[in-house]
């Protein structure tokens, strides 16, 4: 069999393989996007911002130091450890829909964790460098190990690298859970929001916490498909 045909059956055998995995990946993409659509329309009763709320989850733990700044687009929030930043979208800054107090305070959640040095946040931080690596070189030596069997032992390190970043984003899941209790434990406690106002806001985080457990099985999946490949090229 020539190295075309080879390439061209595992290309079937691959798509059936990961086919479960990108439907489960655009199932809860759709599901959370429609959650997070659903109570942005719906008005908190305090009437509180998304900058409020994260603000309240920073004082209630007693964080200080932190900047909440406005960032463009939709569903980019984010908090930057680098310049301890809280970076809330368009569509959660100044919203006082019950998606945007959820979520700010999911990403407050964050600046919480890294003031306390929250160990599993720890943890994802030392594997980020060898994980960026991972991501940019890791499939180009794959396949030039594939292609090559003088260049064989890159695939290894391929293999290696890319183990990295499937590492990486296992290592996100308790660090996403754990900022997203955070959140609805302040939420309860200070009664940012009434009890099925705070309901919403649960069900938006668990449909934001679904979209990294999708991300963790489908590198875990591509991770068992690049080992099969080693094993059929050996």
């Amino acid at each position: 069999m020539s190295y075309f045909n080879y390439l061209y059956y595992y290309n079937w055998s691959d798509i059936l393989f990961m086919l479960p995995f990108i439907i489960l990946t655009l199932i809860v993409q759709f599901g959370m996007k429609s959650t997070f659509r659903k109570y942005s329309n719906i008005r908190n009763s305090r009437g509180l911002t998304g900058v409020q709320a994260a603000e309240r989850v920073l004082m209630h733990n007693g964080v200080s130091g932190v900047k909440i700044e406005r960032v463009s687009g939709s569903l980019t929030d984010h908090f930057d450890p680098r310049t301890n930043v809280i970076r809330l979208s368009d569509s959660v800054y100044n919203s006082n829909s019950i998606a945007a107090v959820g979520v700010a305070c999911h990403e407050a959640g964050h600046a919480v964790q890294h003031a306390i040095g929250y160990v599993p946040n720890k943890i994802r931080s030392a594997i980020l460098p060898v994980a960026n690596l991972g991501s940019k070189l890791s499939w180009i030596l794959i396949v030039l190990g594939l292609v090559t069997s003088a260049m064989q032992p890159l695939l290894y390190i391929g293999i290696v690298l890319f183990s990295a970043s499937v590492l990486f984003t296992v290592a996100t899941l308790p660090v996403e859970f754990n900022a997203s209790a955070r959140a609805l434990s302040c939420i309860k406690e200070t009664g940012m929001l009434s009890e099925g106002e705070y309901t919403g806001a649960k069900r938006t985080l668990q449909a934001a916490a679904m979209t990294y457990v999708a991300s963790a099985a489908v590198a875990i999946a591509q991770l068992l498909r690049i080992l099969m490949m080693a094993n059929r090229r050996n």
